[in-house]
């Protein structure tokens, strides 16, 4: 039995839009990615202010919000990953906007 690898070129995010309730991701390719904001606990919780205040991050891997700390790349979208935070971390990251 032979098997080979595919090397699959993930592109690269070009911009971002955050809406009440949709991530939507241009891609280098051409492609725009839409996944439910529901897969992002922090983004949810974030002001409109702060989901729109993003920067590319790895040449456009992925995408990264300084004000609530969120990651997300590009590649996770396209495999359709939600976000991976355990509900302990993400519990005690909510305690402590509602402290600020």
């Amino acid at each position: 039995m032979t098997t080979s690898a595919i090397k699959v070129e993930v592109p690269n995010a070009e911009n971002a839009t955050v809406t009440e309730d949709t991530l939507s991701v241009d891609l280098s390719d051409g492609r725009t990615i839409s996944v439910p904001l529901s897969w992002f606990p922090r983004l949810v919780h974030a002001t409109s202010e702060e989901r729109n205040n993003w920067r590319l991050i790895g040449k456009g891997q992925g995408i990264h919000w300084e004000a609530i700390d969120e990651d997300i790349s590009v590649e996770g979208l396209l495999a359709g990953k939600p976000s991976g935070e355990s509900q302990a971390s993400f519990k005690k990251w909510l305690g402590q906007r509602s402290l600020a």
